[in-house]
């Protein structure tokens, strides 16, 4: 029997992309010597699945005045930016033709970002004697016991700590294997893989599964390898990402009318105010953004009913208003359409064989089927757990460790991200943060929502020695 020796460290982050990066940057910041160890496959920190992007044409659906991974600074990506650009970074952001706070840069670059303030906190750790060591390989387990968490890697190391955090950040759909029908991935071409989308025959006829931003990301993946063929889009709902503007600021309704709490009064008081907007000669936009800030709270005072509702009802429309596309990749989409290259159709995929779907379109009840050249997977974020074919999820699981999300959206977990057990008990030693909590803020996956709750845990943390 081969004993394996464990290694130690004050928190263990599971996940090296952007959650697992802001939270490094928050534990580093702190006037105390701690060793922080961050397990991540890829090579780099800081860019995860989102910001590993190659693609200039791949860029932020939000602009940089929105986009800052510091809590504190809503300025800091556009200050970084400024910066950036001034030294030579970027040159093509001067066909946007806008100021550097309402620029949409790529996520490559956006990457490079987050990476500089991971490398400038990892100095100022040193001041205080703290380290953040990127070990790169994958958990495949963990357990606690004796006080500590144990974390197994795919290399058979093992690290142990008083706590560990489940950064992982999301499951793609069109590059995680998933407990469903139809052998989807199998045929599938990847979304951003812009290199083997140049091998294909450019007037090619495209299928592609979903309607969200990833289907945006796919159709400039498609460009930019030189299709120029049919497009055929298949989507439940037949809706798409609306282009994101810069409207003016809309008073906040939400804060003033406290006493609105189902899905149908906040819907109501959302379509009235965007009347009251289209009247004024203001962007709908304006009074919708205003919403955003109180999504967290809403959703957690909602009952299991109102939520379920809201995903039934009102998710698609949500989706389609509130995640919206960056210009540049939209302008690409409104050019497709207008050369008639571009089609959706509202229907339900049911199964794949190769490249040809058996679908049912909406109101129809004989299935039909759709032949084409290629098929990409741009049904979106796997977000049930239970769902995820990789061990890590399979393993905490199974272990009892932690429980489906409400709707079974991520994982359970308690106000300050420690995790619930499947007796409903709260965790000492194991805590999440990011899109794990889907299940639990509804919005836990954009850069703001990211960076606020990695300040908030690195306090917790830090408080529960």
């Amino acid at each position: 029997m081969i004993n394996v020796v464990s290694r130690f460290a004050d928190v263990v982050i599971i996940g090296g992309g952007l959650s697992g990066t802001l939270l490094a940057v928050q534990l580093l910041r702190q006037p105390r010597g701690q060793r922080i160890v961050i397990i991540e496959p890829r090579p780099e920190l800081g860019r995860g699945e989102a910001y590993s992007a190659t693609e200039l044409g791949h860029t932020l659906n939000g602009n940089a005045a929105r986009m800052s991974v510091d809590p504190d600074n809503a300025d800091d990506l556009t200050q970084w930016l400024t910066q950036f650009i001034d030294n030579g970074g970027w040159p093509e952001s001067a066909e946007q033709a806008l100021p550097v706070a309402e620029l949409f840069p790529p996520r490559g670059i956006f990457g490079l970002y987050a990476q500089q303030r991971l490398a400038e906190a990892r100095a100022l750790g040193l001041r205080f004697g703290s380290t953040a060591e990127h070990v790169r390989a994958e958990v495949v387990d963990v357990q606690t016991q004796n006080g500590q968490v144990r974390v197994t890697l795919d290399d058979a190391q093992v690290w142990c700590a008083p706590r560990a955090v489940l950064a992982t950040g999301m499951f793609p759909a069109a590059r995680t294997a998933v407990k469903a029908p139809g052998g989807l991935n199998a045929a599938a071409v990847d979304p951003w893989d812009v290199q083997t989308m140049r091998t294909l025959d450019p007037q090619a006829r495209v299928l592609i599964i979903g309607s969200g931003l990833t289907m945006v990301d796919a159709v400039v993946s498609l460009d930019r390898a030189g299709h120029r063929g049919p497009i055929t889009v298949i989507s439940r709902h037949g809706l798409w990402p609306h282009v994101r503007r810069q409207p003016p600021a809309w008073p906040d309704f939400l804060t003033a009318a406290s006493d609105l709490s189902s899905p149908r009064q906040l819907m109501a008081e959302v379509r009235n105010q965007c009347r009251q907007a289209l009247q004024q000669g203001v962007d709908w936009q304006a009074p919708l953004d205003t919403v955003r800030v109180h999504i967290a709270r809403l959703w957690s005072q909602a009952s299991e009913r109102q939520k379920r509702q809201f995903v039934r009802h009102v998710r698609p429309w949500w989706e389609s208003h509130h995640h919206r596309s960056p210009p540049p990749s939209d302008a690409l989409l409104q050019k497709a359409i207008a050369e008639g290259r571009l089609t959706l159709h509202a229907a339900c995929y049911l199964s794949a064989e190769g490249t040809t779907l058996t679908i049912r379109r909406r109101g129809e009840s004989v299935p039909v089927q759709l032949h084409g050249d290629v098929l990409i997977n741009s049904s979106g974020i796997e977000y049930d757990w239970r769902r995820v074919d990789k061990p890590l999820p399979r393993q905490l699981l199974a272990r009892g460790l932690a429980k489906p999300g409400p709707l079974a959206l991520g994982l359970l977990a308690d106000d300050e991200g420690a995790l619930l057990d499947s007796d409903g008990i709260a965790s000492r030693r194991l805590f999440a943060m990011g899109p794990p909590l889907r299940g639990m803020w509804w919005e836990s996956t954009a850069v703001t929502d990211v960076a606020a709750q990695a300040k908030r845990l690195a306090a917790t943390l830090l408080g529960s020695d």
